[in-house]
């Protein structure tokens, strides 16, 4: 695994201005800095910034010779500012939005001499994240690539992490509880009914002993204040502060690969889908590139071989 290195960023001010003192780590892979076109890549709600590896998520994706080929990239991935996994939590996150985010990552590429970056690419918040840093910062990257995301938290979003707050408000067991619960969204019905054969084991369905495995899985692994954080932070997607998507789209020079999921249940195709016929009304070079899966939101972590063959033309 590469090397966990940290930032320091002192009196960050937010956008609710308040002052943070933050502790921002991230991994690199690849090429040394300066070397090569630099890729950044956004991690999803649970997931860190080891990206590749023994004992990276996206693997299958990043690393020698595979679609970000780090014997050709310099690969960067910041953790989100309080995900634990630099044991690094932050007590007051309502005080953060998911645009802060996007500015303490251009304030760590600055401290790392990086100006421009070749694309940021991401899945689920990590997509969001994407759409925040393109309209913070327009000419920061030759192509942003939102995988599995929006560029807003439509009302069923905020639907999902509201019902996520209140399980982990009320729940015995929070980070359990939140988990099952989400695995719903992250899977769409016809990938589970195609999973699961409706036997019996230990006196449960298959299906219930699988939602138990995954939401004791993540709390032996997961902080609960990291997960809350997380959780609002979806809660607060909105890059265009009420102003129309179409002005700001047009400010963006380079590539946007807007990636949907036909089966996404979280981040549905549809809503993409508008978001694509808005933008590219009034700008060329968007692409909409469809994964066309029965798994649901999780198909960014599972169908590699679509991933590469859709984006083989950015990254060749």
């Amino acid at each position: 695994m590469s090397e966990l290195c940290k930032l320091d960023i002192k009196n960050f001010l937010s956008f609710n201005e308040t002052l943070f003192n933050i502790e921002l780590s991230y991994q690199l892979f690849g090429k040394p800095i300066g070397d090569a076109p630099i890729v950044m890549v956004n991690h999803a709600l649970t997931g860190n910034s080891s990206v590749c590896g023994k004992d990276g998520w996206w693997d299958p994706i990043v690393g020698k010779n595979k679609l970000i080929n780090t014997d050709k990239f310099t690969v960067i991935a910041f953790n989100f500012p309080g995900n634990g996994f630099d044991k690094v939590v932050i007590k007051n996150y309502k005080e953060l939005i998911l645009a802060d985010v996007a500015k303490i990552f251009k304030i760590g590429l600055e401290k790392l001499k990086i100006s421009k970056l070749y694309a940021v690419i991401g899945g689920s918040i990590g997509g969001c994240l994407i759409w925040e840093l393109a309209f913070l910062y327009p000419n920061l990257s030759e192509n942003y690539i939102p995988i599995a995301s929006d560029w807003k938290s439509t009302n069923w979003l905020i639907s999902m992490t509201r019902v996520q707050k209140q399980i982990l408000k009320n729940s015995r067991k929070p980070l359990q509880d939140a988990r099952i619960h989400a695995m719903l969204s992250y899977r769409s019905p016809k990938s589970i009914n195609l999973k699961f054969d409706r036997n019996i084991e230990k006196n449960k369905f298959n299906v219930e002993n699988w939602l138990l495995y995954h939401g004791d899985k993540l709390n032996r692994r997961y902080d609960l204040n990291s997960y809350k954080l997380m959780n609002h932070l979806l809660s607060t997607v909105n890059i265009t502060k009420n102003v129309k998507l179409f002005s700001l789209a047009t400010k963006i020079n380079s590539n946007i690969y807007i990636v949907s999921i036909d089966s996404d249940l979280l981040f549905t195709h549809e809503e993409n889908k508008i978001t694509f016929d808005e933008i590219s009304k009034h700008k060329k070079n968007v692409f909409l590139k469809t994964i066309i899966s029965d798994h649901g939101h999780d198909a960014f972590l599972m169908e590699f071989r679509k991933i590469k063959d859709l984006l083989h033309e950015v990254f060749i």
